[in-house]
């Protein structure tokens, strides 16, 4: 084992704290006062690159030394470097500490894996890692990161399919975010191992580069996160409606029948999916010409009905002469090869395949550019599956090279890089049209590319809970924009699990239905007629709240703060959010709890944190701080809404691509204290939004004043409400009027349900 040693010289060269030791280099850097950088390499020379990482350390770098120490104080920040031995301590700037490096072995090498210890504390909890199974708290696991095809997973499978090897810590009601920026296989132990004395983290190889954040909010660390790492544009509008799915649709006829019948029946619908039973033997970016001859006849009849297409695109090109993207990456070398040079081969779905070297900006180029195969007949969304990168067997050997990086350093990245590459190309190629693409593998920053699925669930009701905690977990290292096979992936739902998981999947960023080969078709309709009329009512409530659910992907794109939100980010300190009972509770937006349940179940154990609380289906009323025991019958699932919140909702439509009759309903929610809430809105469609033209204003309430706000309108975009209804919940039954922008306003005479709403003009 080769230690750091002690510090034997101190330099700055630029904005970096430059610190050396016999067998290692320290490198500091600030990248805001919240976010201190710090690379401990033993090849100094090389080039510190990120895949994640979008901004550069521009903050000067300033420090105090004793014989002891070195101190950096940020102002929001303060690290305390020991000089013998070498180690790295975080303290708020009034000197409480954040974490430690463990005293006694701090960060060390074990040949080429390099591991750092930290102090654990005794309330010390952990949050984060993205998609990992287990509970909301990490304390006392362990896990490993390794993008894997992680077919028919558990509850209990590590690793999946992505990695963020990022995480919150928590601890005497201070807070700090680790995000170790390293693309190796690597690994991380909340205690699990250690008797409860320290923490580890580590890779297989590469340097102990993370970056510490020291803002005192989970919210705020989220936020200073995904500034370092970006976050996601606005998504196509369509994308948040509805989506079917099935592996496979097995022709075109079939195909238009599914949408055809959503229509027929009512059900508001927007995306269908074409898996890989469109292609010509699995062959990415060919079309079947038997079961599919009019690649785009097709599409045109699904957009005349105002549906999208989405189409997967695995990674694997089929070895095969006459096929165009084999010709063409043979022809230009743009496939992974053993080290001596021979093109890497392994079956996947076509067969023996070549994997693309998406590390090579020319082949990210030609990739992008192959999709006009599928955006010339009219598809707009792109789902890249099968790019951990899989291949049947699982062990890709770690002589296998791209360019000249072994797989053992970028495979946790290779699907980030597809995704990249795909995002790019399809942008360029639809001009001013908002791709969509969707990534099953995904490291750090992927949310700047794509949404992301939760891969192969089961349907069984253990899947459903644990896939929402995956939901909220996502959202903590910037993925937003996420969902999860409804109904399950593998496997036969009951009907009563697939109602559950319906009405759960309104409350879910991205809301797809998608079921594998020979299980039971899940759509709608082969549910049962009443059935069929829940999960319709449910869909269309998907659709009312449209524009709450736009309005928080604009949040999401301004802050990195998640739609779905484990109540730990703003309940934090609240130890009945870390309860199993109560852990895959979330807030949907600002407003919104929602508490999965059991199809088996119909009364629910809900905790409500402190604070007033309305069921959304009844308006009755709860206080918080306490847990209540409500009913959770299969056609109402426990949601609950914040006093004093502010929800915009439509009326039914069939798409986003409807008009609608232009009535903003505005939802308002009594409470106590004074609310404000950013509306957005904009074509849904194009870049436009980026040079202004978008709708956005704050609607204020004060519930003391009855005095309701709306500000100007900031954007040139003219929004497609003309009128509002003011719907008001909570309030008591002797008032009259509001005042709305300094008018009064009469109110009908109240409604049976409490509420009061009148029609104005936008």
């Amino acid at each position: 084992m080769t230690e750091t040693g002690n510090v034997e010289n101190i330099l700055k060269q630029g904005n970096v704290l430059i610190l050396k030791t016999a067998t290692a280099t320290a490198k500091i850097s600030v990248y805001h006062a919240a976010i201190i950088k710090v690379n401990i390499t033993r090849n100094p020379d090389k080039a510190d690159t990120s895949f994640a990482v979008i901004q550069n350390a521009e903050t000067d770098i300033e420090y105090t030394e004793t014989a002891n120490d070195i101190t950096i104080d940020t102002g929001a920040l303060k690290l305390i470097v020991g000089k013998a031995p070498l180690r790295f301590n975080f303290y708020t700037t009034d000197g409480k500490v954040l974490s430690e490096d463990d005293s006694r072995f701090g960060v060390n090498w074990q040949g080429e894996r390099v591991v750092n210890y930290r102090k654990l504390y005794a309330d010390e909890k952990f949050i984060g890692l993205g998609e990992k199974t287990g509970g909301l708290n990490r304390r006392g696991t362990h896990y490993v990161n390794w993008n894997t095809d992680a077919s028919r997973h558990t509850i209990e499978t590590d690793p999946l399919y992505k990695t963020f090897p990022f995480f919150i810590g928590l601890h005497d009601g201070l807070t700090y975010g680790l995000f170790f920026d390293n693309t190796h296989k690597s690994y991380f132990d909340f205690g699990a191992t250690t008797d409860d004395e320290m923490s580890w983290f580590g890779a297989d190889g590469g340097d102990m580069n993370y970056y510490f954040f020291g803002a005192q909010t989970v919210a705020g660390i989220i936020k200073d996160y995904t500034w370092l790492t970006g976050r996601m544009d606005m998504p196509p509008l369509w994308s948040l409606g509805y989506q079917q799915c099935r592996y496979s649709y097995m022709s075109a006829e079939e195909l238009l029948d599914v949408a055809a019948n959503f229509r027929k029946r009512k059900i508001p619908a927007d995306v269908i999916y074409c898996d890989i039973d469109y292609m010509d033997n699995y062959k990415i970016f060919t079309w079947n010409k038997e079961a599919f001859p009019d690649p785009k006849g097709m599409i045109d009849q699904l957009k005349a009905i105002n549906f999208k297409v989405v189409s997967i695109v695995d990674p694997g090109i089929k070895v095969e002469e006459g096929y165009k993207q084999y010709d063409e990456g043979v022809a230009k070398d743009y496939f992974a090869t053993y080290s001596n040079g021979d093109k890497y081969i392994a079956s996947v779905w076509p067969g023996r395949c070549y994997f693309p070297d998406f590390f090579n900006d020319e082949v990210k180029e030609w990739w992008g550019a192959s999709f006009t195969a599928l955006t010339e007949p009219g598809i707009e969304g792109f789902w890249n599956d099968m790019n951990e990168p899989a291949a049947w067997g699982q062990n890709i050997p770690l002589n296998v090279k791209f360019g000249d990086k072994y797989i053992g350093e970028v495979r946790n990245v290779y699907g980030m890089e597809m995704t990249k590459a795909t995002y790019n190309g399809t942008r360029k190629i639809l001009g001013n049209k908002r791709p969509f693409v969707l990534t099953r593998a995904a490291y750090c920053g992927t949310q700047r590319y794509s949404a992301v699925w939760t891969g192969d669930n089961t349907a069984t009701d253990e899947h459903m809970l644990y896939g929402q905690r995956l939901i909220n977990s996502l959202g903590l290292v910037g993925m937003s924009f996420a969902g999860v096979d409804i109904g399950g992936y593998t496997g036969n739902p009951t009907p009563e699990l697939m109602l559950r998981w319906n009405s759960l999947g309104v409350y879910i960023p991205m809301f797809r239905n998608h079921a594998e080969i020979g299980t039971a078709m899940r759509e709608p309709w082969h549910w049962g007629d009443i059935n069929e009329k829940v999960i319709k009512k449910d869909i269309e409530q998907r659709y009312k709240l449209l524009p709450y659910i736009y309005s928080g992907f604009y949040h999401s794109a301004q802050t990195g703060l998640p739609l779905s939100r484990t109540l730990a980010i703003h309940h934090t300190n609240d130890e009945n959010v870390f309860n199993l009972k109560y852990q895959n509770q979330f807030m949907f937006g600002d407003a919104l709890l929602v508490a999965p349940v059991e199809s088996t179940k119909l009364l629910a154990d809900v905790y409500l944190p402190e604070g007033n609380w309305y069921r959304l289906t009844t308006g009755e009323q709860y206080e918080g701080a306490q847990a209540v025991v409500v009913p959770a019958p299969l056609t109402d699932l426990p949601v609950f809404v914040k006093g004093g919140s502010i929800i915009p909702m439509q009326s039914v439509i069939q798409s986003t691509s409807e008009k609608g009759d232009g009535i903003l309903e505005l939802n308002i929610w009594n409470g106590n204290d004074a609310t404000e809430y950013v509306y957005y809105e904009d074509d849904g469609d194009t870049y436009n939004h980026q040079n202004g033209t978008y709708y956005k204003r704050t609607i204020s309430f004060d519930p003391q004043a009855k005095t309701i706000t709306l500000s100007e309108v900031e954007g040139s975009f003219i929004s497609r409400f003309d009128k509002i209804k003011l719907v008001l919940h909570g309030f008591d039954k002797g008032l009259k009027a509001l005042t709305v922008n300094e008018k009064a306003v009469k109110l009908n005479s109240l409604l049976a349900n409490d509420s009061n709403e009148v029609t104005i003009a936008y």
